[in-house]
């Protein structure tokens, strides 16, 4: 539910972009480096390797978060994070490509399902919800293969369980980096956002950036892998309910089907995986 709100906060900020992006990783930074430190006290510095992939990590992390935020503008805070859970599926794809680990036969079934769904998403046939549906679904599905390789390096980089806050602190730091480099080359940079914005941005830190990622990484050696993933596509579909109540969106039937053949095709490859390869990608989607 702390990465659910993260697309609501954005919109009640009013923030660009960039500016969303920097912020909410800055007032993130504090409690992440916190729990970083005690790791560190407790268990050692990270290692060299781990710290690099976690910053080149944050700079893609950085442009899944500046797209994903154009894509709400397009589309809708709700559609736009069904659309960035696309990541359980491009990150088996990639790994593919790059490391040879062929994708769960279920994996291989579900793209033509989800690859539907984004058509219905972008709004074909007319009358769909969103000032640019079709750019918000390209959007979407651009953001997603971003937070798919940020999701990839963490994973290679991040093996010690013990110290989840180390890289996830590193990776933010970066994140905030590129988004105010990003931010300045494109123009859209506010360094001085007026007081509601930053209440906003405050809350999406704490809740989103910090809070739920450290729920998160606590979380998944603890619980089945199956049970993780599958509560993990609560996010889409909260995120989906609470922007039609809270911001009056409304997608139209058809973009509805593709939120649902969405969904299905992700939580049928995420099942079917387990039981052709053991467990599954396991990682929140974004926000």
């Amino acid at each position: 539910m702390c990465i659910a709100f993260s697309g609501i906060f954005y919109r009640y900020s009013g923030a660009s972009p960039s500016t969303a992006t920097v912020f909410r990783c800055l007032f993130g930074l504090p409690i992440l480096a916190a729990v970083a430190e005690l790791e560190r006290r407790r268990y050692g510095p990270l290692p060299a390797t781990t710290v690099r992939l976690a910053a080149v990590a944050g700079i893609l992390f950085a442009g899944d978060l500046i797209l994903w935020h154009h894509a709400i503008e397009a589309v809708g805070a709700g559609l736009a994070t069904v659309l960035g859970n696309l990541q359980v599926l491009v990150v088996g794809l990639l790994a593919w490509a790059l490391f040879g680990e062929r994708p769960t036969r279920s994996t291989l079934i579900a793209v033509p399902v989800v690859l539907l769904g984004i058509v219905l998403i972008s709004g074909v046939g007319g009358g769909a919800y969103g000032a640019a549906p079709l750019r918000g679904a390209v959007l979407g599905l651009v953001t997603a293969f971003f937070y798919a390789g940020y999701l990839i390096l963490m994973r290679r980089g991040g093996q010690d369980l013990r110290r989840p806050a180390g890289p996830v602190a590193i990776a933010t730091a970066s994140t905030a980096v590129a988004g105010v480099v990003i931010g300045l080359l494109s123009g859209e940079l506010d360094v001085a956002p007026p007081a509601r914005s930053l209440a906003w941005l405050a809350l999406l830190g704490v809740t989103s950036q910090s809070a739920g990622y450290l729920l998160i990484s606590l979380s998944l050696p603890r619980l089945p892998s199956i049970l993780t993933s599958v509560l993990l596509l609560a996010q889409p579909v909260a995120t989906m309910a609470l922007a039609m109540v809270l911001l009056g969106e409304t997608p139209s039937v058809l973009q509805l089907t593709g939120m649902a053949l969405v969904i299905g095709g992700i939580a049928a490859a995420v099942l079917g995986g387990r039981g052709e390869r053991g467990a599954p990608e396991r990682s929140p989607g974004t926000g």
